[in-house]
């Protein structure tokens, strides 16, 4: 399958540079994933979408302040660190810049000192690890001199950096924000609970790889990215216990969806309490096991995102959908609007 078959033309000013003062005053698009058929909503309006015995899927992940502008100890030349993972203790897999100015036994001060990292060891690509030295607890540090590693094409300020954290986020790791949970509020939250909705917690911690283009001419030949995923007990027995009932299952965001698909899709259609690495690729042609529908922003061409939102519905009727929101002047990615592909209500 070709990778340009998933293109689409974007006008750069439809990108959301900045998020919404009201988290649910976005726009929402409702698509029927059988026959393309598309409403034009406010998110707000999610609630009259869901009914009594269905049940989302939400991602606790907490995205890390994992972006450290600091200085060279020798030249003081300004550094930039990404935190990616930790490795170790105190040792973190960083994306750096410049790389070249970064060697084995390169030292960086960042916060006057507060906190100072060494290069141990060069990978490819600008990636290196670092040795942490600090006093104090590490996260707190970073709190108070990290910056939220905010996608590419986002290119202002983001003022408040809670706007890039879902109000339910509790489990720290990712790298990037899970956005179409940036749309929730606990009070619309609680008004889902009232309406007899069940709603599930995992965790997929979201890793820079979701930024990276399809870079094969064709689908099958892309080599999907690997991201860490936990699932409780609790959320799986909620999950299937929605399923049993008739209810239907939706996931709040790709990672969501990519997290549910990797355990149902190994365990006949059911969900266990497990954690793992999931590099699961999904596009056309691939069988959901669980999922009735999908919350989601709207994505980049020719991503991998957009492919797997085509699996849910069909490239047609996505790419159709995505024409409209071009000219609806929907916002695009991130901070912008969102769209719920899903199975109709059921029949009384």
């Amino acid at each position: 399958m070709d990778v340009n078959d998933f293109d689409f033309e974007l006008p750069e000013e439809l990108i959301a540079q900045t998020p919404l003062a009201d988290r649910t005053a976005s726009r929402l698009m409702l698509l029927d994933r059988e026959t393309g058929g598309v409403e034009h909503k406010i998110f707000r309006d999610i609630v009259d979408e869901l009914e009594e015995g269905d049940l989302i899927v939400l991602n606790n992940t907490k995205v890390l302040p994992a972006r450290l502008i600091g200085t060279k100890e020798d030249t003081g030349a300004s550094i930039e660190l990404l935190l990616l993972k930790e490795t170790g203790e105190d040792q973190w897999e960083t994306l750096v810049k410049p790389a070249k100015r970064v060697k084995p036994g390169t030292i960086v001060s960042f916060g006057d000192g507060r906190l100072k990292a060494e290069c141990v060891e060069v990978l490819e690509q600008g990636g290196r690890i670092f040795k942490f030295v600090y006093e104090g607890i590490f996260y707190e540090i970073l709190d108070a001199l990290g910056q939220m590693p905010l996608p590419p094409y986002i290119t202002e300020t983001l003022e408040d950096q809670s706007r890039y954290q879902t109000v339910f986020a509790k489990e720290r790791g990712s790298a990037a924000a899970p956005t179409a949970g940036l749309h929730f509020t606990e009070e619309i939250l609680q008004r889902i609970r009232e309406k007899g909705v069940g709603i599930a917690f995992i965790t997929l911690h979201v890793g820079l790889g979701t930024f990276r283009p399809v870079s094969s001419d064709t689908i099958e030949d892309h080599t999907m990215h690997s991201e860490y995923y936990n699932v409780t007990e609790e959320a799986a027995d909620a999950i299937n216990s929605a399923k049993e009932n008739g209810g239907r299952v939706f996931a709040i965001g790709t990672t969501s969806a990519r997290t549910l698909e990797t355990i149902a899709s190994a365990n006949n259609g059911k969900i266990v309490a497990s954690s793992g690495w999931t590099s699961i690729f999904i596009y056309p042609g691939y069988e959901f096991s669980i999922l009735d529908g999908l919350l989601t922003n709207f994505h980049l061409p020719k991503s991998t995102l957009i492919m797997l939102v085509s699996a849910l519905s069909s490239r047609e009727h996505i790419l159709a959908a995505y024409n409209e929101a071009v000219e609806q002047r929907y916002r695009f990615f991130s901070f912008g609007d969102a769209m719920f592909i899903r199975k109709p209500k059921r029949k009384d």
